[in-house]
Parts: C-alpha cells; structure tokens; sequence
C-alpha cells in the first residue's frame, strides 16, 4: 500500500519546467487577477504575467502578504468591499477601473501564464474576426496534473473590452457565497457572440495547496450553487443547459439531469472517477473525484435546507 501511494506522489519537476514566464516584450493585455489571502499562489502567478502591459490585483482586505507580493511586481492593487447582491469582484473591476487596453484576460492567482500561450495571445488579438478567446486549464491537484477525472475545461478568459460581461445568476447574494463570481461564465453581447475561437496553449492552474482550504473554498461555492440550483433555469438565460450546447451549456445539463437521481453524489463521482478515468490519475485522482461528489452531496444537503427553511417561514 504505501509503495503504491510514493509510486503515485507528484513529480514537481514536471509541474516546475511549465513555470517559464512569458517572453520580455510587453503583451498589449490587461490582466485581472482576484485574490484574498493568495499570498502563497500570487508570487507565481505574477511572475508569469511580467510581460502583460497592465495587471489589476482585485484584493478582498487579505490579512497576509497578498497585497505587498502584488505591489512588489508592480500590479495595481484595488481593494473590492463586497456588501452582497451583484455585481461581484471581476464584473465590478471591469465596470469601475481605468482599464488602459482593448483586451482584458481573466486569470485566478493559482493559476500561470505560460510563454508559449502569451505567444499566441499576441497573434491572437490581432484577428479583426474575433472578439474572444476560450482557454483551457492544465489542472495541477496536490502537486500533480490531472490528465483525465474531467478537469480539463475550457474558460472564455480573454476578450475584447466592452463586448464580454458575466453571466448574473443570482442576484440575491451574500458573503457566505463568496465574493467573486463561483460558476458564472463570461458571454459576449450583442454582434461579438460567435466571434470566439479556442487557443491551443493552456493556463497552468494549481487547484490546492491546502485541502482544509480547498474545503473551506468550497463551502462558499456550494452555497451559492445551491441557491442557484433551487431556483430554476430561470437565471441561466445566457447559457441554458444544453447537451448539444457549448462544454459549459453540456456540463450543466448533465448536472441538471443527475441532480434528481437518488443516490447522484456517488453517481457524479463514479463518472468522474470511472467515466472520466480518474483512476488513471492516481491517489490525487482518487481525492479529487471523491471531493467532487461530496461538493455534489454538500449541494444537494443544502438546498433540503433552503427548502426546510422556506416552509418554516410559510408557517409562521
């Protein structure tokens, strides 16, 4: 048994030689990166943004070092106070900020640009044809990547100012739910819809670092997935669950169809696991797919709890 799981710990060294930060001449980007308490995944994220012409930090009052690491590679540090409802952090900066380029790029702080995906940004904003660009993430979980269990997924990331916004699912939202956007997706309006297109290179994404805070994280989102999922597919107007859909329109239909199965949090996890051959990724495989359907049984608790608590209130 513990030959088996040293066979599977991670090989940083593969994860380390995808840390090549982007070539020196300035990328004609501005980059937004959400943070609260990062100071541990900001440093590399940073550092593979030195070539990016504008970097906005959107901090959330960190009680660590996030906002010294930021101001010491320059970024502009802005500090989000979320008092509920929307919009919430990224919708807000793109809103509010002086944003000085035509293109803005979406990154979290666990997450790293890549040279070889900055050169195709370059090429890639120069295309009249389009207005916005899906990346796709390169998923480290526990120090190793995760090449199947269905983490591989692509995000509309990069996108030209004023075409792209997100997606409001909820406006009826508090601090318990985070105070950025959780599952919400970036949509184009108006003529840029259909203007996408999908860039080959990945962004590097260090999923955990700690699995008390990736529980903690997740407590957030499960609230608010649970409200989302109560209400309906009234609030998913943009992107309706759609199994011929887009991967984010598919992901949420079978979510909508496994939803009312019994025992469906064990289900999810054996098509993560199985399905989508989980196994194949080792222990980290194992933890991930088996924290994706307890997410799945957390989502489904707590809307009993909604539901308790809106018959409650009937009675009174």
């Amino acid at each position: 048994m513990l030959e088996a799981f040293h066979h599977s710990m991670p090989k940083l060294e593969d994860e380390k030689k995808h840390l090549t930060p982007c070539a020196s001449e300035t990328l004609p980007i501005t980059v937004i990166v959400a943070a609260r308490n990062e100071a541990h995944n900001l440093g590399r994220c940073l550092d593979s943004l030195r070539c990016a012409g504008e970097v906005y930090v959107i901090d959330s009052q960190s009680t660590d070092a996030t906002v010294q690491i930021a101001e010491s590679y320059g970024a502009h540090v802005v500090q989000f106070h979320y008092q509920g409802g929307w919009p919430k952090k990224r919708q807000w900066a793109m809103d509010s900020l002086p944003l000085s380029h035509d293109w803005i790029f979406l990154v979290d702080a666990d997450e790293a640009l890549t040279s070889d995906l900055a050169r195709e940004i370059r090429d890639a904003i120069t295309d009249p044809t389009r207005d916005g660009y899906y990346v796709s993430l390169r998923m480290f979980f526990l120090g190793r990547q995760l090449r199947h269990s269905g983490a591989r997924f692509y995000k509309l990331s990069l996108f030209r100012r004023g075409k792209g916004r997100f997606e409001c699912r909820l406006k009826d939202q508090d601090q318990s739910m985070a105070d950025m956007e959780v599952h919400e997706h970036v949509v184009l309006d108006g003529d840029a819809k259909g203007r996408t297109a999908r860039l080959r290179h990945p962004l590097l994404h260090h999923n955990v670092e700690s699995l008390s805070r990736y529980i903690r994280k997740h407590d957030e989102y499960s609230n608010w997935e649970a409200k989302v999922w109560l209400e309906g597919e009234a609030n998913a107007q943009d992107l309706a669950p759609s199994l011929f859909g887009s991967q984010a329109q598919r992901r949420r239909w079978l979510r909508k169809n496994v939803f009312a199965l019994p025992g469906s949090p064990i289900l999810f996890f054996f098509y993560k696991y199985i399905f989508c051959l989980g196994f194949l990724d080792g222990i980290p495989g194992l933890i991930y797919c088996g924290l994706q359907g307890v997410q799945f049984f957390h989502i489904k608790a707590k809307i009993y709890e909604l539901e308790l608590q809106a018959v409650r209130k009937e009675a009174r």
